[in-house]
């Protein structure tokens, strides 16, 4: 991947040296050292510099980002992608439930990480995967790819920091109480397990959700929730502790009678941009087999009679 970037040098800024002013634009010192490898990747007024060497008002810094290998183990496949956004820097994808984000042993070739290698590749360029939100295999709604080493920086540290809001959504059974709230549970791993994890007010790490019920339907609560912390399957647990499970949730509740995957979407996406600096924003609508659960069987028989055994009168 190929990125150049521009920037003028204001007077408050002078006689700072390079790689001062790039710290302050959020490069990370990994992000320094990596450019240090690429040639000529630091250019004062169209020349070669070195990251010492001290700027003045009015210079025009050029950085060049060129990142010629790609992700080891992630074999490129043909695979379709709900691309919502795209542009120099990052991608933003509605995935699926039913991809994993990434390769593992038993799902090697259908992923999110391999059709991006297929679609980077068609395009002739080199990527390294690079996600900064990762969702669960079953877990379908938005992602964000970072497409270089400074733009993944960035949105792993504004992800620590909680500049990146979430917004997903769940169904439940029955009437959620209350209907709105904040669930303050640490979490750790449960013992003798390497996937599951629990409530853990001892050991376990500060994990904080906030929900409020969108709306009740077919004896399901549609619930939306934002996290303030992001830890591994936290919605799942945080829910489960309160008393209203996710329903299809093979781990921790396997009630499939009406969908067979976890009912949860990230449905929004909010931050600023890692470079420009923009605030954007982005949403995924609920999928058909969450907004099924929540349309009554008479209903359904109307939308589709054919597929319900009814003839159409």
């Amino acid at each position: 991947m190929n990125r150049i970037l521009t920037y003028e040098v204001k007077k408050e800024q002078e006689n700072l040296r390079i790689e001062q002013y790039l710290r302050r634009h959020r490069y990370s010192r990994q992000n320094l050292t990596e450019l240090k490898k690429m040639p000529d990747s630091i250019l004062v007024n169209g020349s070669p510099r070195y990251l010492k060497q001290r700027l003045a008002a009015g210079d025009v810094l050029t950085v060049h980002i060129q990142e010629t290998e790609s992700s080891e183990h992630i074999p490129p496949i043909s695979i379709p992608l709900d691309i919502v956004y795209e542009d120099e820097d990052i991608l933003v994808i509605n995935k699926p439930a039913g991809m994993p984000t990434h390769p593992s042993m038993n799902n090697y070739t259908n992923t999110l990480a391999n059709g991006l290698a297929w679609y980077f590749q068609t395009q002739g360029k080199a990527f390294v995967f690079r996600c900064t939100n990762r969702l669960d295999r079953d877990t379908s709604g938005l992602t964000v790819v970072a497409k270089h080493m400074l733009s993944s920086n960035i949105l792993s540290s504004m992800a620590v920091h909680h500049e990146v809001s979430r917004e997903y959504l769940a169904l439940v059974r029955g009437s959620v109480t209350p209907a709105q709230g904040t669930i303050h549970a640490p979490l750790s791993r449960k013992p003798g397990s390497i996937i599951e994890r629990m409530v853990d007010f001892e050991n376990g790490e500060s994990a904080v959700t906030h929900y409020r019920v969108i709306k009740e339907q077919n004896g399901h609560s549609l619930v939306s929730l934002q996290l303030e912390t992001g830890r591994t399957h936290q919605i799942r647990i945080h829910m489960k502790y309160l008393g209203f499970p996710l329903i299809g949730d093979y781990l921790y509740n396997p009630d499939m009678e009406y969908i067979r995957r976890q009912a949860l979407h990230c449905c929004r996406l909010a931050f600023c941009h890692p470079v420009s600096g923009e605030y954007i924003a982005f949403s995924a609508p609920l999928p058909m087999d969450m907004q099924n659960v929540l349309t009554p069987a008479k209903d359904m028989i109307k939308q589709s009679p054919a597929r319900y055994g009814h003839n159409s009168e």
